[in-house]
């Protein structure tokens, strides 16, 4: 909460649709950072999925207002509620989490 107050302390510039956005930016990615965490820690499912609507919700805002000012996007990033892939490489294990495929087994239909 404090970042985010602290982010929307925006010295004003005189372009008010640039002040706006500048001041609406950390408000929406607030919520986004709120909604992280309670998928994170929280346990009932009914707000799970208000979180993740809230966080889709407000990135596609925060992208509306960026394209307003004809400001480019960042990259994207995965979303918070997906889980990255394991390497195998890196996991230490060496072994992959696919089933041994049968050489004998046909493919297709």
């Amino acid at each position: 909460m404090a970042k985010m107050m602290n982010d929307m302390a925006v010295r004003p510039t005189g372009d008010v649709n640039r002040d706006f956005v500048e001041m609406m930016i950390p408000h929406h990615q607030g919520a986004i950072d709120m909604a992280q965490t309670y998928l994170r820690y929280g346990g009932n499912e009914q707000l799970k999925r208000i979180a993740q609507e809230i966080i889709v919700d407000q990135q596609q805002e925060i992208a509306a207002m960026r394209l307003a000012l004809g400001d480019p996007l960042p990259p994207s990033d995965p979303a918070p509620t997906q889980i990255p892939p394991q390497n195998p490489a890196s996991s230490g294990t060496g072994m992959s989490m696919m089933p041994a495929m049968d050489p004998n087994m046909k493919m297709g239909n």
